[in-house]
């Protein structure tokens, strides 16, 4: 009987690892790959500042991203929408508060005014609205 019962537990623990590896809820939960690697906020007045105010995203996978759709915003609702942007595999871009040319490592939202504060919260959010990443500065952390 007890050698029945070690058959039955056996063939039973190998039915269950498919069903763990086919990404039930006992499978490892899926990372992003992109995240926000760096700011520099808050830089001063002018145009020239604002172009030295960005945030970095960075895809620390081999393969390309399309962010098409992607959402960086700050905590006061400020919003970026990107557009027909792939992030190479590896890659980080810096998007710029002020105006410019995009290229593949530099994006920028063409704004008068500064967006990112001492103390803020950069949120990005995929195509679905979904959270992706966030980085908080300064001495007030809450996010909204």
């Amino acid at each position: 009987m007890t050698a029945v019962a070690a058959v039955a537990a056996a063939a039973m623990a190998v039915t269950a690892l498919p069903a763990a590896a086919a990404g039930h809820p006992t499978a490892r939960p899926h990372h992003s790959t992109v995240r926000i690697s760096g700011v520099h906020a808050d830089s001063g007045r002018g145009v020239r500042a604002l172009n030295q105010e960005w945030v970095a995203i960075t895809n620390d996978s081999r393969r390309a991203v399309n962010l098409s759709g992607w959402k960086l915003s700050d905590r006061a609702g400020h919003t970026y929408t990107f557009h027909h942007y792939t992030l190479g595999g590896h890659a980080t871009v810096r998007v710029h508060t002020g105006y410019g040319r995009d290229t593949r490592r530099d994006l920028f939202q063409d704004r008068r005014k500064a967006v990112w504060d001492s103390r803020d919260t950069a949120t990005l959010r995929n195509e679905h609205g979904r959270f992706v990443a966030d980085a908080s500065w300064g001495h007030d952390r809450r996010h909204h």
